[in-house]
């Protein structure tokens, strides 16, 4: 960070910025000299257009050099979009962030990953299905990322990790491989708190806490829709296990098709579709997306099929 100093920082917290003028900027601007002796009009020169709202960059500076020293006094990593161990796949996607601040070991960039994610209120068929197959995946080296909520990411996450277990039983070397949680708040508050075992379960078991919220920023309304498109953007391929007609787990959905992402839905989320809304479980959403073409799956073997990879040779 010496020679770059809070750059990455700094253009993380612009406003009236796009994230990808701010990739921008922290392209083509050394270090936060440039920025702090040309301010604004260094800004503009840099994305050709005016700027609508004031920056004070020099306030701008000191809260950058605040998060920077609160992830350092908490043990929080980052990563920024400049460095080589920035996730590949999250790099191609339109709006990727600046940073991301981890906790835990970052994904193998080798090894594809799975998201599974869906509604807060599951059915038990569609809850018990995301577990078996992130437990399959997880037994056959494949993590799962999903955003740590209640229902259908909780089981998700649980799955993986019981796999991942499993499947390292005798290992002396750990845990090559665990499950991702992508938070839509900092990593020093975890959303929601009763998921916080589960949370340290996760980095127990060779898995990481990943969020592009810097400590001290709680959950928002606006954060989890921006966090979907993260966990759509570290994944080869995305699970929706069961969504009624209105779901952050349809924007994940979206975001995916977005970035050229294989979508599919579980064959729970679909059951009696002629019946659409059934009791409790609002299946609208996973219906509408087998209609619309995506792909059902059954268990982790259909994913490794579709994927061609033999479950012998992981």
């Amino acid at each position: 960070m010496a020679e770059r100093g809070y750059l990455d920082f700094i253009v993380s917290r612009l406003d009236g910025i796009t994230y990808k003028e701010k990739i921008l900027l922290c392209e083509k601007l050394k270090n936060e000299s440039e920025l702090l002796y040309n301010s604004k009009s260094c800004i503009e020169s840099v994305l050709g257009r005016r700027l609508d709202k004031k920056n004070d960059i020099e306030s701008i500076r000191k809260k950058a050099q605040n998060d920077a020293e609160k992830a350092l006094k908490l043990n929080i990593k980052w990563v920024c979009f400049k460095d080589s161990e920035y996730p590949p796949l999250l790099r191609e996607i339109y709006d990727p962030p600046v940073m991301l601040f981890y906790r835990g070991k970052l994904p193998n960039p080798k090894m594809p990953l799975v998201a599974i994610v869906g509604t807060r209120k599951p059915s038990p068929k569609a809850a018990a299905q995301a577990y078996d197959i992130a437990k399959g995946l997880g037994c056959n080296g494949i993590s799962v990322v999903s955003g740590l909520a209640i229902g259908i990411d909780s089981m998700a996450h649980k799955g993986n990790i019981q796999g991942i277990i499993e499947r390292c039983k005798g290992n002396n070397s750990g845990y090559e491989a665990g499950t991702i949680a992508v938070l839509g708040s900092g990593l020093d508050q975890i959303y929601p708190s009763s998921n916080r075992n589960l949370a340290r379960q996760v980095l127990e078991t060779g898995g990481a806490l990943i969020s592009e919220y810097t400590c001290g920023t709680g959950p928002r309304k606006w954060t989890f829709p921006a966090r979907n498109r993260i966990i759509s953007g570290v994944s080869r391929g995305v699970l929706i296990a069961e969504a009624p007609k209105k779901s952050g787990a349809l924007i994940t959905a979206s975001f995916a098709l977005e970035q050229n992402r294989e979508v599919w839905v579980s064959s729970a989320g679909i059951m009696a579709a002629n019946d659409r809304k059934i009791g409790m479980y609002d299946r609208r959403g996973t219906i509408k997306l087998a209609e619309e073409g995506a792909g059902i799956i059954n268990n982790e073997f259909d994913i490794l099929k579709e994927w061609n990879i033999n479950k012998d040779e992981i």
